[in-house]
């Protein structure tokens, strides 16, 4: 009867034991779903609404706050422009006798030197100049026997005086037609000690040639050339092209000093000078065209590049300055965030203007004074993000 009793209650202890074991694990999931529910973010703790941004932190206290600083600072601009040659120091190169090109010495980017020749041309006309200015000397040489000639027969009275006024004459209008010869050559182009029909086009002035519009074996007509063999622009100033929007013309004066920063040298910055500001708006774009000028000594500016251009104000204007950690850039836009109260904060999209030289930058709009702002924002950004 024992050992009948012994049997008879094991059934009753596992029993017991099934019961024990279900209600521990019942206390164990109503546990985790409690900590799941208060604290889902870890140590965090950081709960999303249903206003996208907007966040709610079970300890704010892991991100503090800065109240937000009103400052006089120089309000500035920013635009984009180009490098441009300036015109004013840019001189088209043509040839005034027509022929065909048989050598081109020099080519685009080229650095030519004053008086250097770029090209040598075939030219009929040349050769026509030549031909006429040896046909004129030797009238002239002929000339000038008869008028020898007729002087000494006038001195021994064997001829009038108005056979010698006539042999004057003739002289006269023979060394004029020599130098009107050896003029035009001249103006060719040509040499009076070299008669060759290869013209010499020679560089007007040193600079880089910024434009060829002619290749070898091209016809060249005289004094016909369009467009233009070659151009050639001294680079020793450069311009800078810019155009600013209507509403924002009231930030540039004409002598006002300009930053220029160039896409090639960002870490290196240019003073240039404000000399033309267009009385004339594009309709389409509703911008005038600035023209600053820029020195360019180093020869490092080339036309043709993308630069930006800040212009500063003249007076201080008060504006808002955060710390440049407190913004992150999210979706092409710069964001901040700010206590709403509650535990809770909200993320705001903010218009930048330029940085300060304390690390600091300047804020358009987006906040007024008084406001907070989580100081660093790209850890919240973070924390949000991992849920």
């Amino acid at each position: 009867m024992a050992i009948n009793t012994e049997i008879g209650q094991r059934p009753r202890l596992c029993l017991r034991h099934g019961i024990v074991a279900f209600a521990l694990a019942v206390v164990l999931i109503v546990a985790a779903c409690s900590r799941s529910k208060n604290d889902p973010g870890g140590n965090t703790g950081v709960e999303t609404n249903s206003d996208p941004n907007v966040f709610t932190l079970q300890h704010p206290e892991q991100f503090p706050t800065v109240e937000v600083q009103v400052r006089k600072v120089t309000d500035e601009l920013h635009v984009n422009g180009v490098i441009a040659p300036d015109i004013n120091r840019s001189v088209p190169v043509v040839s005034l006798g027509g022929g065909r090109v048989v050598e081109i010495k020099a080519k685009l980017g080229d650095y030519v030197k004053k008086g250097q020749t770029l090209l040598l041309i075939n030219s009929p006309d040349l050769s026509q100049a030549f031909s006429d200015y040896q046909k004129f000397r030797a009238d002239g040489q002929l000339a000038a026997k008869q008028l020898a000639r007729a002087q000494l027969l006038y001195d021994k009275g064997a001829i009038a005086q108005a056979d010698l006024e006539t042999a004057q004459d003739a002289d006269a209008k023979a060394k004029v037609d020599e130098q009107t010869a050896a003029q035009h050559i001249r103006v060719l182009g040509g040499n009076l000690s070299n008669p060759t029909p290869l013209l010499p086009l020679v560089a007007p002035i040193s600079g880089t040639i910024v434009d060829q519009q002619i290749t070898g074996g091209t016809g060249v007509k005289s004094l016909d050339n369009s467009p233009n063999l070659f151009t050639i622009a001294d680079l020793s100033t450069v311009w800078v092209l810019c155009d600013v929007y209507e509403d924002m013309l009231s930030h540039v004066q004409v002598g006002d000093t300009a930053q220029i920063r160039l896409n090639a040298y960002p870490d290196r910055e240019f003073p240039g000078k404000v000399v033309n500001i267009s009385a004339i708006l594009d309709p389409t774009t509703r911008t005038a065209k600035v023209r600053i000028e820029l020195p360019n000594s180093q020869g490092i500016m080339r036309p043709g590049m993308f630069v930006t251009a800040t212009f500063k104000a003249r007076q201080m204007i008060e504006r808002i300055v955060i710390p440049a950690t407190a913004v992150v850039h999210l979706h092409d836009k710069d964001w901040v965030f700010v206590p709403a109260g509650n535990n809770q904060f909200r993320r705001l999209a903010l218009q930048l203007g330029p940085q300060e030289t304390d690390g600091s930058v300047q804020v358009l709009s987006g906040l007024k004074s008084q406001d907070k702002v989580v100081t660093n924002a790209l850890q919240f950004s973070s924390a949000t993000e991992e849920q």
